[in-house]
């Protein structure tokens, strides 16, 4: 669960942030972006999936279907199969003649071993490669082609496309061509059907499928032959079983992918030469076509054939002439000139122009984008997913520890401090709220001065505050006001106007319990501590928003500030309730306006100047949280911005020596782990999952997502025991995991495009109802 620190409410803005809101026309486009940020990740993933046909992955296979409306000529035919004028005809490989072909690649282990052994034995293949794969490999794709071999189509997807629809068939084919435009710049208009074997296997549901592709100008291409190497029989049976009875001419299978394929590897050379022994020659399944038909013609050899030479020979080789006016077009208008490859001319290609070739490229460019994402993320999930848990494990154990340390009958900070502090409440057109606050301070056990700074409100907040010390009989008030200059200056007045050692800083619409002063204020006895943190607890739980972020308190403060107390290295005192040294803020400088986190600011400046800053858990704050979403995003876009700012400011504390250097090399680190990078990367923990519901495994997928959040749950149920919280919140948390936190995911990406692109946030004050009165009235 990611936690945010509490911090006081911002108020009007300094000049620093003033001229900062000029840039607030940008910050549109930034969460535009942040959007497009996570829809380009889900489209990578989507991509990769169906690439891997995890989506849109279809393993179904028809077997013992019915061939009474496939005509005979053809289920007794050769194995090549074209409609030629609109009429199914077939072609058969002559005697002595081997077309070799391979099928399901292409792989990046086998088939370039297979390419080796072609090229050495000077044996030309046709390939039926699968276009997800060649959009994986194109390089192997464009390797094959310039040797002289020729590609065919055997979907994109490996899909039986007899169970689909027109429009996933038609969608198959021309992904595929896309893809072979983009690896090795053509088209083809060879077609072999996963799945499939010899014609007399072509039943009365995959029939529509090849009139269909014929119609578009496509050759579907089956075997004579099955080497069944898939079955990994050994290598002498691959032998024999590819072999050919009586010198008849067959159209081969191998695979040169698929699976393991180390059998073929070693098989394939034996074969050739046996073959080639036995008075056989290798060609391609345009090669058949052009014995079958001689007219057809070749070009020269090692030289290009012009456009209309091989369109006419592939149409009087039995391919459908689709292109109208325009020769040389691939199926389906794609493609343009016939081109010849190395010293064979492959009548089935066609090189690839236009559009086509763009989108190939495109095709290809956004696959080798998701190869390297998608195993990245993945890494990437396995980083996040060990320091989340690896967070909450520490957490569990440092804050039991922390607990009972503090909690002990004989821990003492020191001699109990019982002299009078001053209270600092900086106020902003406070109308709604500040009445409540000093009533809430009137009951303090502790002896209190208070100072209400007014910040140059514009809604009466001064007279308020004044006639409510007086309706009160609060004798120990200051109204100090002062032109509108932010809250870092209004505290900074507060504290040069301070008449104790001492000062609490509070906010203007927080109420403290009667005894919060005299617990914040103990660890003081220690004279090396400079800052404590209190505890803020949300007032207005009651609402959805309201009960999420009252879980989100209670874990980051009962865990996340128990863990950094111990290891000394507090990263924010809450602006809502805290409490400093008067001289340790003078020494650092006061509050400073670099930054939208002062609170943040101050407490990393303390550490750097040797204070300790401890957690009191015992001193309690009542706040109003936001009640919107719209007022929570700014809020805690806002607070990581500003702690990005933070850290940003004081990085050379990284190399620094002494207490700043502790901080930097534990402090630091641990708060850019655990609030910026495990939070921003933390959605692929949500994204998986639901990739995986989705498109892979269901059960599994919901079984890991309900592990993470009952660990989540366990540290909350323990976070709401030590705060001795009632435990009916929880029921909310998983809820939260769905909706809340995924935008405080998006907060943090915001705020992260804002600080890569050197933008600036405006001051913006959150609207208050004033609802959170008095400690006894919260529920």
């Amino acid at each position: 669960m990611t936690t945010t620190p509490s911090r006081g409410r911002r108020r009007a803005p300094s000049r620093i942030e003033r001229a900062a809101g000029k840039a607030a026309a940008l910050q549109k486009p930034r969460v535009i972006l942040a959007l497009l940020l996570l829809l380009a990740l889900t489209s990578v993933m989507l991509l990769d999936g169906y690439l891997r046909a995890e989506v849109g992955g279809d393993q179904r296979v028809r077997t013992g279907a019915s061939a009474g409306k496939v005509p005979d000529e053809v289920l007794e035919g050769g194995p090549i199969l074209t409609f030629r004028g609109g009429q199914a005809t077939t072609v058969s490989v002559p005697d002595k003649t081997i077309a070799l072909t391979f099928d399901d690649g292409p792989n990046p282990t086998w088939t370039p071993q297979v390419l080796e052994i072609l090229e050495e034995y000077d044996v030309p293949a046709t390939f039926f490669v699968v276009g997800s794969m060649v959009s994986r490999y194109p390089g192997i794709v464009k390797d094959m082609v310039e040797q002289g071999n020729e590609v065919g189509i055997h979907t994109f997807t490996h899909v039986d496309l007899s169970y689909q629809s027109d429009a996933r068939v038609d969608r198959e084919m021309q992904q595929t061509q896309l893809a072979l435009a983009g690896a090795a710049g053509i088209t083809t208009t060879l077609f072999r059907a996963p799945y499939s074997s010899e014609t007399d296997a072509i039943d009365n549901y995959s029939w529509p499928v090849y009139q269909s592709l014929g119609e578009d100008g496509y050759t579907s291409v089956f075997i004579d032959t099955d080497s069944d190497d898939w079955k990994r029989p050994g290598v002498s049976k691959i032998i024999k079983w590819a072999t050919p009875e009586d010198g008849e001419g067959a159209s081969v299978l191998f695979h040169d992918a698929g699976g393991e394929r180390s059998q073929t590897i070693k098989a394939l050379p034996t074969y050739i030469e046996k073959m080639k022994a036995a008075g056989y020659t290798f060609t391609t399944i345009s090669g058949v076509m052009q014995q079958e038909n001689p007219a057809a013609g070749a070009a020269p050899s090692g030289q290009e054939q012009s456009a209309g030479v091989a369109e006419a020979g592939v149409a009087e080789a039995g391919v459908a002439d689709t292109t109208g006016d325009q020769p040389g077009t691939a199926p389906n208008g794609r493609g343009g000139a016939v081109g010849g490859t190395g010293d064979r001319l492959q009548a089935a290609h066609r090189e690839a122009t236009g559009m086509t070739l763009y989108e190939g490229k495109a095709l290809v460019a956004a696959v080798a984008v998701a190869e390297w994402t998608v195993p990245a993320l993945s890494v990437g999930l396995m980083v996040v997913g060990v320091a989340v848990m690896g967070r909450f494990g520490m957490m569990l154990v440092l804050a039991r520890r922390h607990y009972r340390k503090r909690n002990k009958r004989r821990f003492s900070w020191g001699p109990t401090v019982t002299r009078p502090v001053s209270v600092i409440v900086p106020a902003y057109n406070e109308k709604e709220c500040i009445a409540n606050t000093l009533e809430s301070l009137s009951r303090s056990t502790h002896p209190i001065e208070v100072i209400v700074v007014d910040d140059g409100s514009t809604d009466g907040t001064s007279e308020i505050a004044r006639a409510a010390a007086d309706k009160l009989g609060m004798t120990n008030v200051r109204v100090i006001r002062q032109e509108n200059a932010g809250k870092p200056a209004a505290l900074n007045n507060g504290v040069r106007s301070a008449r104790h050692d001492i000062v609490v800083m509070m906010d203007g619409d927080t109420v403290f319990e009667p005894e919060t002063v005299r617990h914040l204020v103990q660890p003081f006895a220690d004279p090396k501590v400079g800052a404590v943190a209190g505890n803020a607890k949300v007032g207005n739980r009651n609402t959805i928003i309201g009960a999420w972020q009252h879980i989100e308190y209670v874990m980051g403060f009962n865990l996340d500030r128990r863990m950094y107390d111990l290891l000394r290295c507090m990263p924010t005192i809450p602006g809502a309730i805290g409490a400093f040294r008067r001289d340790a803020v003078l020494e650092v400088g006061g509050m400073s306006e670099d930054t939208l986190a002062e609170d943040t600011d101050i407490t990393i400046a303390m550490h750097r100047a040797g204070w300790h800053v401890v957690y009191q858990e015992h001193a309690k704050a009542w706040t109003e949280a936001p009640g919107s979403l719209k007022q929570l995003w700014s809020q805690r876009y806002r607070w990581s911005y500003g702690t990005m700012q933070a850290l940003w400011k004081h990085r050379k504390s990284l190399t620094d020596k002494g207490p700043s250097g502790r901080f930097g090399r534990v402090g630091m680190p641990l708060v850019v782990l655990f609030q910026i990078v495990t939070p921003v990367f933390a959605p692929l923990i949500d994204v998986f999952t639901a990739y995986s519901m989705i498109f892979i495994d269901f059960t599994a997928a919901l079984l890991a997502w309900l592990a993470v959040l009952g660990v989540q749950l366990v540290c909350a149920a323990y976070a709401f025991r030590l705060d001795r919280e009632k435990y009916r919140y929880l029921l909310m948390m998983p809820l939260q995991q769905l909706a809340y936190r995924q935008m405080m995911y998006l907060v943090l990406i915001h705020s992260c495009i804002t600080a890569l692109t050197g933008g600036r946030l405006r001051w913006q004050k959150l609207k208050r109802t004033g609802e959170v009165g008095t400690p006894a009235g919260v529920g």
